[in-house]
């Protein structure tokens, strides 16, 4: 098959790339700087960029099936992708897959997100929406400042669980959706396979680093001015500090069993992806 990936050198999106190649498919990743990225003869870069909405719609010609998400750091998830949503519809594609978030479900129609859903849903293609949840590969992006300047986990989760999920796990439910139809036209959760808090979060990452690295449940004004510092917009860190009240209420919390399900394999558990990233906070 062939398949495009927006965000084709991001976090899912580069796992993703991986497995379509791995499984024989030809892959048309999207990059804001194609030319930079190394290609092969399965592997083909191409542009597509969040500011500049209608450029690069064409590759969608030449594919059977696409990935897309929101680039982390936007919140208006509706306006970047829409123009491609209508493209696929345009061309008949035989699959898309989006990715959104865990939740968005639940909300109002208006917000993006949850737009963008709705577009796709109504779009009278072949589709699958994933959710995830929060994802265990924040712990060395985002919240990495304060690991490494104090040795904590600055979050605003007070003490509730958490089922976080592996990017790679994400990027495996993406890869059997966008090459099969017999889940056509459902959307799905993706949880991780345990629920821990962030006091547990830290524990497996002194453990694997051999520091002590603590959690500090901050006050979400404080969470929210850091991620501005930090370089995050006004919008998106608003938007996480909001996610993150829910997540502190426990809609983070519950497990589920898609991943397992969909993939034939057991989700990574949080003590494997510590092991795995450890360079990361020695």
């Amino acid at each position: 098959m062939k398949v495009f990936v927006y965000g084709g050198s991001g976090l899912v999106g580069g796992h993703l790339v991986t497995e379509l190649l791995n499984g024989g498919h030809e892959v048309f990743a999207g990059s804001r700087k194609p030319e930079t990225q190394k290609a092969t003869s399965n592997l083909h870069w191409v542009f597509a960029d969040s500011s500049e909405l209608t450029k690069g719609l064409e590759v969608l010609e030449k594919v059977d099936a696409a990935y897309f998400l929101s680039p982390p750091g936007q919140t208006n998830q509706y306006e970047i992708l829409s123009p491609w949503i209508e493209k696929a519809k345009q061309v008949g594609l035989k699959k898309l897959v989006l990715m959104t978030a865990m939740g968005v479900d639940h909300a109002p129609p208006e917000a993006p997100f949850r737009k963008t859903e709705i577009l796709l849903e109504g779009a009278g293609i072949p589709w699958n929406i994933i959710r995830p949840n929060w994802f265990m590969q924040n712990f060395h992006t985002f919240w990495i400042a304060g690991i490494k300047q104090d040795g904590k986990i600055y979050f605003p989760g007070g003490s509730a669980k958490t089922s976080f999920i592996d990017a790679r796990d994400i990027a495996s439910v993406a890869a059997v959706l966008l090459t099969s139809s017999k889940n056509d036209n459902q959307a799905f959760t993706l949880t991780g396979p345990e629920s821990i808090d962030h006091n547990e979060a830290a524990n497996h990452l002194t453990k694997v680093s051999g520091k002590t690295i603590g959690y500090v449940d901050v006050d979400p004004k404080v969470f929210e001015s850091s991620l501005v510092s930090a370089g995050l917009t006004k919008d998106y860190a608003a938007f996480l500090v909001m996610i993150a009240g829910a997540l502190k209420e426990g809609f983070a919390s519950p497990i589920l069993d898609t991943v397992k399900t969909l993939t034939g394999k057991d989700p990574l558990s949080f003590a494997q992806y510590a092991k795995d990233n450890a360079g990361a906070w020695k």
